[in-house]
């Protein structure tokens, strides 16, 4: 039977033996942007009559042309051509009003230092301008992936327009850097986004609300597939307790989620999704196949309130809005014993790492830092009336209506009751980021983050070929691929382990009172390098694409698609894909996994520099080879093609089966069948009206990317984001409407 292969490690040559990191979130260092032992200026060049029209229609997101400087008072750095906007909610009605700054709006890949966007919150609602800037930097401590963030001061056209804060804008970007993958479907999440299960449907989670989704996918939107979240959702609310779990560890990272719950409740944040189903991301881990929770908009924190709460003694344990409002994310596993406990720990840690003295400290020397640029912020009295004085009071005084309590008076109030509330228990053994890698000369590194409230042990209890059976202590000891000693991530290195030969696997922790932590909760499989292969297969190419398909950069590049035809994901950083069947390692695949029936495409463009989809190798319109072949060498697909025509695709049909034919209508990324096969019929359809059309417009019940296909397979017409089509040029006939993830629509042109 195949089972689901591991992720292998993030690759990064700087850091732990083997050159491999730990599955966890890495947050990086500040950089040139985001530096903040200093105030750096920003200055915005725009046309007048623009910026006036930006602040009369406030709602807008249109970016206009602007110019920008970037100067630290040692280098100053600029960029012709930015995309400028407001961003915020209600801060857009605010006097001082939050920016954004994109520096790929007009030059594809466009960055600076690394960075393609900026968000410069005005920060209006705080008199410190410091409780976001603090939030990041204590969950950043905490080892919770968060923006980057520093103080700024903005001037657009001249005039100062006040201190800012800049927050590092979560995107494919901000992902790369902390989990070193980026092409996981990624959705923001706004109110009112409780997560709670509406059906089967993957659709059925596109709802809206005031004009937006709720959640948002901002990844791979042209596919529109929603599937990953419907999943999530469904074993979030549906899963039985007993298996409560071991399940939702499977599609949800629970375990770092617990650190985000305990932040948030001693920090005061009720505008994420525990209390106001409001302000975050769920990001799907390639590397993991696990959804991440990533935090956002943090200001209504240290005691900025507008419920009437009392943050500062607000259980951690009934941190929900209550009533009829549901937040199962947070009520399932406050009601699973072991996460419950195992919560209790991460929260009594959490305070363990803050110092309050030395925190105060810190803050009075930044307050110190950042108050001449206070002084002189022209907007930071209009909207609350806020004086420089209430700024230099705001750390230990209460400074408005809103804000019911200064930043040292909530923490120190709020530790203190944490103290009192969190339940005198005792946690099993955490465990997480569970990985594995074959090493040379017939090794297997297994490593995992693990952490206990008691001494405990952590071994690795492994089936060789499903028959020998052994175990093996793991080490935090800097000596076993492990990474630095102490760092609460271990390894354990088995030996004589042969590529030819299959391990199944599981972690045990047992610490000093005997509780016992097993994990996974089923034994996960190594697959043998040279034994059972996948059914993966190059199922369409192009090899003279002219004005077909562009890439993300507008590019028409050669290109090829794999399909999964197994019953199991196939992580595709194990195999490699080539042009020359005698040279098998040409290019190794990136780090994800192919999910069973699902399809990749690649860009078989010699430009790996554009991205982890991108080949080393180009395709011959003449004719050549195309292979995939696992890290022994061993071929898994190969074929050989001879001449190929212009914009003219070859494929299989059906999927994965031994027939090719030529395609008109190429499809990269789908299914090459257009009849109804159950792969179809297992897809939701959408609604099209009138059909038959004698009109000059088709209707459809929501937005699509439409393509529209003559019986014979020609594309006629495609257009995104679609809520109708114009049809005026058809002539009478039937026609097939297909849209990715639904199942195709015939239609009748009168």
């Amino acid at each position: 039977m195949k089972v689901k292969a591991i992720a292998f490690f993030l690759f990064c040559s700087y850091l732990l033996l083997f050159g491999m990191l730990p599955l966890t979130a890495q947050n990086p260092e500040a950089g040139f942007v985001y530096n903040d032992e200093v105030v750096p200026r920003i200055e915005i060049t725009i046309h007048p009559d623009t910026l006036s029209w930006i602040y009369d229609n406030v709602e807008s997101d249109v970016e206009f042309h602007a110019g920008f400087v970037f100067d630290n008072g040692t280098v100053r750095d600029s960029v012709d051509f930015i995309g400028f906007r407001l961003r915020g909610n209600t801060s857009r009605y605010s006097q001082k009003k939050s920016f954004k700054v994109s520096f790929n709006t007009w030059t594809d890949g466009g960055n600076f230092h690394g960075v393609e966007k900026l968000n410069l919150n005005g920060e209006h609602n705080d008199p410190s301008i410091m409780r976001a800037k603090l939030m990041w930097d204590l969950l950043a401590k905490w080892g919770i992936p968060v923006p980057r963030a520093n103080h700024v001061q903005v001037y657009i056209n001249g005039n100062y327009h006040g201190l800012y804060i800049n927050v590092e804008h979560i995107d494919e970007e901000f992902v790369d850097l902390r989990f070193g993958n980026k092409d996981g479907n990624m959705y923001k999440c706004l109110y009112p986004a409780d997560l709670d299960y509406l059906g089967d449907d993957p659709d059925l989670y596109k709802l809206e609300e005031s004009g937006r989704r709720v959640y948002e996918l901002k990844r791979n939107e042209e596919l529109d597939d929603y599937s990953d979240l419907a999943n999530f959702i469904e074993v979030l609310n549906n899963i039985s307790n007993a298996d409560f779990g071991c399940e939702i560890d499977e599609v949800f990272n629970s375990t770092d989620y617990l650190k985000v719950i305990a932040a948030d409740v001693l920090c005061g944040n009720w505008d994420g999704y525990i209390f106001n189903k409001n302000n975050y991301y769920l990001y799907n881990n390639e590397a993991t196949n696990r959804f991440e929770y990533l935090i956002y908009d943090v200001d209504n924190t240290f005691g900025i309130d507008w419920f009437n709460e009392d943050w500062m003694h607000r259980s951690p344990y009934d941190w929900e809005m209550g009533g009829n409002e549901t937040r199962p994310l947070y009520t399932r596993l406050m009601d699973n014993d072991i996460l419950r406990r195992q919560f209790t720990f991460v929260s009594e840690q959490l305070m363990r790492q803050i110092d309050l003295d030395s925190l105060f400290q810190s803050l009075q020397t930044r307050q110190s830092l950042i108050a001449p640029h206070v002084e002189l912020d022209p907007y930071y009295p209009l909207d609350y009336g806020y004086s420089f004085a209430d700024f230099q009071r705001a750390l230990d005084e209460v400074i408005g209506e809103h804000v019911k309590t200064s930043i040292f008076g909530f923490l120190t109030t709020r530790f203190g009751s944490m103290q009192s509330q969190l339940e005198n228990t005792d946690a099993p053994p955490m465990i997480n980021h569970i990985s594995h890698k074959r090493l040379d000369d017939n090794r297997l590194f297994i490593g995992a983050w693990a952490d206990a409230q008691f001494p405990f042990g952590l071994d690795v209890q492994f089936v060789i070929d499903e028959d020998i059976s052994d175990n093996a202590a793991m080490y935090d000891d800097g000596q076993h691929g492990d990474g630095t000693a102490g760092d609460l991530y271990y390894g354990a290195i088995l030996e004589q382990i042969s590529p030819e030969t299959g391990v199944h696997y599981q972690l045990v922790a047992v610490d000093s009172i005997e509780q016992i932590t097993l994990k996974p909760c089923t034994y996960r499989h190594v697959r043998p390098l040279s034994g059972d292969q996948p059914l993966l297969t190059v199922n369409e190419f192009m090899a003279d694409n002219d004005n077909f398909n562009a890439d993300e950069f507008g590019n028409y590049s050669d290109w090829l698609e794999l399909y999964n035809g197994d019953t199991e994901a196939v992580f595709l950083a194990d195999y490699y894909l080539t042009d020359k069947l005698d040279n098998p390692d040409k290019w190794q695949m990136p780090e994800v996994y192919l999910e069973p029936g699902a399809f990749m495409l690649f860009w078989a463009d010699d430009e790996e520099s554009l991205g982890e989809n991108h080949t080393n190798f180009k395709l011959s319109k003449g004719g050549e080879a195309i292979g995939i072949f696992n890290g022994l060498g061993a071929p898994v697909d190969t074929l050989t093609f001879g001449e190929q025509d212009t914009d003219v695709s070859y494929g299989r049909l059906p999927d994965g089966s031994p027939e090719w034919i030529f395609f008109t209508a190429a499809t990269p990324g789908e299914s090459n069948e257009f009849s109804a096969t159950p792969e179809w019929q297992s897809r939701a359809s959408f609604g099209v009206f009138p059909n038959p059309a004698n009109g000059s417009h088709l209707y459809f019940t929501k937005s699509l990317n439409i393509q529209l296909y003559s019986l014979q397979g020609q594309l006629l017409l495609k257009q995104q984001y679609a809520k109708q089509l114009d049809i005026s040029r058809l002539a009478p006939g039937m026609y097939l409407l297909r849209s990715a993830g639904h199942q195709p629509v015939l239609f009748v042109r009168e």
